[in-house]
């Protein structure tokens, strides 16, 4: 497994990494139960397997995510793994952004977390997806008083680095003002999510920012499950990718880009059948085929699932194969724009 250097920083990452949103289960329909055996499992062969870079928040399924990665890694070498976890905007205020991290340092069972990142930007339209409080809601947290948090939070050992997700340029311009040196920013990347690409990619490798891409197979989209849209599950269907009546759970209220998607779709299967490659294979591999990205996330609910994506990581994609990937998703890419907030409608971006 290839380890990258995850920017300025001294951070070795897997070019696959663990996203652990599904840990510990949820209380709906949308992940439901998760098993601790099977979650045991999978970090513990995932080590064995060379990625040592898992994902989580405070916010997955309300706390419980952070639990569970906590509860798998007892008894592995602390040195082995590197951490990554994120405090919700509403809760960076200075005093509850220290409270946060040490509840999830006690969460995860360890002394610190590798990569502690703010997980959306600092302004109202965030903070109302994450409370209702209205307090909150108006007078959000400052950037200023965050970084000032998470400086003291380094300072004291409790993490090792600081980092941000889903900040677009300005925002990433406004904390590095303030003196920050940021790590990662973590963004929301894959072959039907390529907006990042056009300003804050090339914008975090010329700061020295490794990326690290989240939804990679897009939830199950790209895991070659799906030849037609009508068969993805409705919870998948909430992206500026669908018409926003495909699922009452939408809310960017948007037309969408389902001619593009269906087609784009379409191809993709043709291609994995034409080099006799799985097409969550082809997402992964092709990810990491960017320079600018650190490591690319991806999910797993047991062993054999796990075991299946890290032999994407295995082995890198031809450039020919890249350049037919973006020439098939790229009417796909232009249709959905520059923004990369696929959940909103595009006046409404949290990123920036």
């Amino acid at each position: 497994m290839e380890l990258r250097q995850c920017g300025n920083s001294d951070l070795k990452l897997s070019v696959v990494g663990i996203g652990c949103w599904a840990f510990g289960g949820d209380e709906g329909d949308y992940w439901g139960a998760q098993d601790q055996t099977d979650v045991n499992a999978l970090v513990r062969r995932a080590v064995e397997l060379g990625i040592n870079y898992f994902d989580t928040a405070e916010i997955y399924n309300n706390g419980r995510s952070e639990t569970s990665l906590g509860l798998a890694l007892q008894g592995l070498p602390r040195d082995r793994v590197i951490i990554g976890s994120k405090v919700t905007p509403a809760h960076c205020y200075h005093d509850t952004l220290i409270e946060s991290c040490e509840a999830s340092l006690r969460r995860l069972g360890t002394d610190y977390i590798d990569l502690y990142m703010i997980h959306w930007p600092l302004h109202p339209h965030s903070i109302r997806h994450v409370t209702n409080d209205e307090t909150v809601i108006n007078n959000p947290p400052t950037v200023e008083e965050a970084a000032t948090a998470l400086i003291k939070l380094q300072q004291q050992g409790k993490i090792r680095h600081i980092g941000v997700s889903n900040f677009a340029k300005n925002r990433l311009e406004e904390i590095l003002g303030l003196g920050v040196k940021v790590a990662a920013n973590q963004l929301h990347y894959s072959l039907f999510a390529r907006a990042i690409e056009d300003e804050v990619l090339p914008y975090c490798q010329t700061q020295g920012i490794g990326i690290l891409g989240y939804m990679t197979i897009l939830q199950g989209i790209l895991a070659g499950k799906f030849k037609t849209l009508a068969e993805i599950p409705a919870p998948r269907r909430r992206t500026r990718h669908f018409h926003h009546a495909s699922t009452s759970l939408s809310r960017h209220n948007e037309e969408g880009a389902e001619a593009e998607l269906q087609a784009a779709l379409t191809q993709l299967h043709a291609l994995a059948d034409e080099v006799q490659i799985p097409m969550a294979h082809l997402a992964i591999r092709w990810a990491f085929a960017n320079p600018g990205i650190t490591s690319a996330l991806v999910g797993a609910r047991n062993v054999a699932q796990l075991e299946d994506n890290a032999r994407a990581g295995a082995e890198p994609l031809s450039k020919e194969l890249v350049a037919r990937l973006n020439q098939i998703t790229q009417p796909l890419k232009e249709k959905l724009g520059p923004s990369f907030d696929y959940y909103e409608h595009t006046s409404q971006d949290r990123t920036r």
